[in-house]
């Protein structure tokens, strides 16, 4: 059996935008609701979600029904441990909360791959493998496997270059909450202080020829970030898509 074919790397090589979507409500409904909506890439959260390792593997087979849609799976931290579980459950590609330097991005790194280039540990009967079915997986699973690395702080800002410039980084993830955060503006990703710094990390992004992506929920700012030159971005967490639709039928009917 050949190595299974990651279509959200495929995308980034061949330049190619994707829109997506966040999942936090875990399970498999609310996954396969998002790949059917027409999503090109679903992220499987479990930093700011109450999911754990072991719960991502069925709705990581659901998606898989659903080849013109990704599984991007969040890890709560970077940590080689819960990379090596995600990897080893059939997760192709992470995205890495809090990435702070070119060293702790070289540690992703090394989690993403096999000795002697890297620390994953290696497990022959795993689904990333297809239980053995993929013979060469060892040899040739990162050909396949994709790391996305999240700058979300003014510290982060600074390091983007050194950061970006890490061989085996394949992209990068702005993160719009964290960084507002960072900057003492706490609540509110549209300041302009925000909005600047976003926008010139995309512009110091794509001059140095890395993938950049972000989630924000201002459909204009979205826009605003795929004119600049996002390569992935998400535009809807799931839960606030519940919780708007919900709020709006019960104002609807006067509750």
């Amino acid at each position: 059996m050949d190595l299974p074919r990651n279509g959200f790397k495929a995308a980034l090589r061949e330049g190619r935008h994707q829109l997506g979507v966040w999942c936090a409500l875990g399970g498999t409904v609310a996954p396969e609701i998002l790949a059917v909506a027409g999503f090109d890439w679903v992220v499987l959260d479990t930093e700011h979600a109450p999911v754990e390792v072991a719960e991502v593997l069925p709705a990581l087979q659901t998606l898989a029904a659903y080849p013109g849609c990704s599984a991007v799976v969040r890890p709560a931290i970077n940590d080689w441990v819960l990379i090596k579980r995600h990897l080893d459950q059939g997760a192709q590609t992470l995205i890495l909360p809090y990435v702070q330097s070119a060293e702790e991005a070289r540690a992703a790194v090394a989690a993403m791959r096999y000795p002697p280039r890297g620390v994953r540990g290696v497990a022959g009967m795993s689904r990333a493998s297809r239980y053995g079915a993929v013979s060469d997986y060892a040899t040739r699973a990162e050909e396949e496997l994709c790391l996305i690395v999240q700058v979300e702080t003014a510290l982060a800002l600074e390091r983007l270059e050194e950061i970006a410039a890490v061989e085996g980084v394949d992209g990068v993830f702005i993160g719009p909450a964290d960084l507002a955060a960072s900057v003492g503006h706490p609540g509110a990703p549209g300041h302009p202080e925000v909005v600047a710094a976003i926008e010139g990390a995309i512009g110091r992004l794509k001059a140095l020829g890395v993938p950049a992506g972000i989630l924000t929920l201002d459909r204009a700012f979205a826009r605003r970030c795929m004119e600049l030159g996002t390569a992935f971005t998400a535009v809807a967490v799931d839960v606030g898509i519940l919780a708007a639709g919900a709020r709006a039928l019960a104002a609807e009917f006067g509750a």
